[in-house]
């Protein structure tokens, strides 16, 4: 009992001292994502559109990985491209990490990481696809049939590219109604409420894994998870795939606690590509596609956790 109330007591620390932050970033992503200027098509479509894709992957949130899953679809972007981004996105990862004090830490080498491991396999994918005569080829731009050019993220989610989700007004990256008009909700209400929702997911992993060390003690249980090291990267990248953001919630936060390596949390963030494979398997046409391009984020995510497991024994 006493190890029940420990564990309940610090996991309501630990996420009541992240949510203000978590709010403020919440904030600051729905200024981005309302006010960001996305108009060029183009820049997805150039010789450096994988490493810009690699790039624009890691803006929190999965709604990137939404939107490039539609592109390729609608052929605007390569296939190369497409893993660039979902390589790179983390969805909540980099906000908990932001918030917490020692997790901000591992902020700059989880960025560098991903966007060169995403530009990496992005060129790598397409170069292979040339050599082999399968690149398809792009279209020239997308075209609009509304009365204004979407240029915002969320102009793009509700007017380009969210077919039967378009005329429902809601957003993919969060689920609910984003209206111009009413500021206060988009930049206020909605911000709060995913804050409570990743706060949730934050303190029912902090509740479990804490009681669980609480039971075994820290020391078993780090020796435990050291003496697995090879096996996590293959249990996380699994996790990783889980289409939700409390799969990105559940490897950070085990990360921050110290239950697995920085190799297996990238390896786990690297196939977490978010609603990103939803879409694409909603072409049930191209279901051998679709699973050969899951199985392959899984291989590779897998193979990253363990390369990054290796070195981490030899430094």
């Amino acid at each position: 009992m006493h190890e029940l109330i420990h564990a309940f007591s610090h996991a309501v620390q630990d996420t009541l001292s992240l949510l203000p932050w978590l709010i403020v970033i919440y904030v600051a992503i729905e200024l981005i994502e309302n006010k960001t200027d996305l108009s060029s098509s183009k820049r997805l479509q150039g010789k450096g559109a994988p490493l810009i894709g690699a790039a624009t992957g890691l803006i929190p949130q999965c709604g990137f990985s939404v939107m490039s899953a539609k592109l390729f679809e609608q052929k605007y972007i390569t296939i190369g491209t497409l893993f660039a981004i979902f390589l790179s996105t983390s969805d909540e990862a980099f906000i908990i990490l932001l918030s917490d004090g020692v997790g901000a830490g591992y902020l700059l080498p989880l960025f560098v990481s991903k966007i060169a491991l995403g530009a990496l396999i992005g060129y790598g994918v397409d170069t292979v696809l040339r050599w082999t005569g399968k690149a398809e080829r792009l279209r020239e731009k997308p075209v609009y049939d509304g009365e204004k050019k979407p240029t915002t993220v969320h102009e793009i989610f509700m007017r380009g590219y969210l077919e039967e989700r378009l005329s429902q007004g809601e957003c993919v990256s969060c689920g609910k109604t984003h209206d111009a008009t009413r500021p206060v909700f988009t930049y206020v209400v909605t911000p709060v409420l995913h804050a409570l929702k990743v706060a949730g997911f934050i303190f029912l992993v902090n509740f479990l894994l804490g009681y669980v060390i609480e039971l075994v003690g820290e020391t078993a249980f780090s020796a435990f998870m050291q003496k697995n090291l090879f096996l996590q990267p293959f249990l996380t990248s699994a996790i990783g795939l889980i289409p939700n953001c409390a799969s990105s919630v559940v490897i950070t936060e085990t990360f921050l606690m110290g239950g697995i390596s920085f190799g297996s949390c990238l390896a786990g963030l690297c196939a977490n590509a978010g609603l990103g494979f939803v879409v694409l398997l909603k072409n049930t046409k191209k279901w051998k596609r679709n699973l050969a391009m899951i199985g392959f984020s899984y291989v590779v995510a897998v193979v990253i956790g363990l390369i990054f497991n290796s070195f981490s024994l030899l430094l």
